[in-house]
């Protein structure tokens, strides 16, 4: 390799998944342009393409997971919360973008420019463990294009398929020759709480990402102490995305989730201004990846805020069955 690689609603959720994938009317769309890597890569071409110049990997498991096993020449750089490389904490919310300053030191310490094809490697937790680190290899990568750099996928699966499927794998860390990173920080894709009021329906629409018993009010999340959602969201969980072994679902399957939600039919309108929120960053992450980077919408948002900060000041919206 040539450059180093771094780091009570059961039913209404199967009825609803049912209603998004009834239908075989949406074909699935090509990965939007310019890109020079898809935004989901596979374990089979990644070892075909170990050696492909320009690759960085970014393995952003805990720094025990990496020394216990990792993909020869990937660097760890791991994701932890509240404070890492990747996040930090401002004003008691978690999960916010690190300073444009920082986040660019790490990027070079990973020895990464802008002609990089980054793959961002993270572990995927057996179920019934909640998908999170999944959720932030895509915070990982919106903080990249955040940052500038335009090629950056993600390892479909992670570690855990490419480990269970005896591919090649070392304890060695590799040595790192850092470089100066210079980008063009990306401030549209994220929007503040003022803005988000400023662009309610019908200028935009805006997703829930969490899970839905959330979305309606069943459970409360530490994160936020109010019930229900942001008033006009629609409900999209975040962990409709992945099967069962935490690689992606197809394209097809997650077009017909983002288009029955987004009421398109047969036509879709893919410059339609989307933001997405979740609990307090994350996840709302998963589906921005998904929708731009992978579905090609072209203005897609995130309430980096979330739930966390909007309940401080404003209140939720909560269906009952009356309504």
């Amino acid at each position: 390799m040539k450059k180093i690689l771094c780091y009570g609603l059961p039913m209404v959720v199967v009825l609803l998944v049912s209603v998004l994938l009834s239908s075989n009317l949406y074909a699935a769309p090509r990965f939007p342009a310019p890109r020079k890597i898809e935004p989901i890569v596979s374990t089979e071409w990644l070892e075909a393409n170990h050696n492909l110049e320009n690759l960085v990997l970014v393995d952003m498991r805990t720094a025990a997971e990496y020394n216990s096993g990792h993909i020869p020449g990937s660097i760890n750089v791991p994701f932890e919360v509240p404070f890492s490389a990747w996040v930090t904490m401002i004003d008691d919310l978690l999960l916010e973008l690190p300073d444009p300053d920082s986040l660019f030191r790490m990027i070079g310490s990973c020895s990464i420019t802008n002609d990089s094809l980054v793959v961002i490697v993270t572990s995927f937790p057996a179920p019934p463990e909640p998908p999170y680190p999944l959720a932030n290899a895509t915070r990982a990568a919106a903080t990249l294009i955040y940052a500038g750099l335009k090629n950056v996928a993600i390892l479909d699966g992670g570690y855990t398929k490419w480990a269970a499927e005896a591919r090649p794998s070392t304890t060695e860390a590799p040595f790192v020759q850092g470089v100066e990173y210079q980008g063009q920080i990306r401030r549209d894709m994220f929007v503040s709480k003022e803005e988000l009021k400023r662009r309610g329906r019908p200028q935009a629409d805006l997703i829930d990402a969490r899970d839905a018993d959330v979305y309606f009010g069943v459970t409360i999340e530490p994160y936020a102490n109010k019930a229900g959602h942001i008033p006009n969201a629609k409900s999209l969980p975040t962990p409709w995305i992945w099967n069962q072994d935490g690689t992606y679902k197809p394209m097809d399957e997650l077009a017909q989730m983002a288009s029955g939600i987004l009421n398109e039919g047969r036509h879709r309108n893919k410059n339609r201004e989307i933001i997405v929120y979740c609990g307090t960053g994350g996840y709302a992450t998963a589906w921005w990846f998904v929708l731009s980077e992978m579905l090609g919408y072209n203005d897609v948002k995130i309430y980096d805020g979330s739930a966390q900060e909007w309940v401080r000041e404003n209140e939720m919206t909560k269906y009952t069955w009356s309504e």
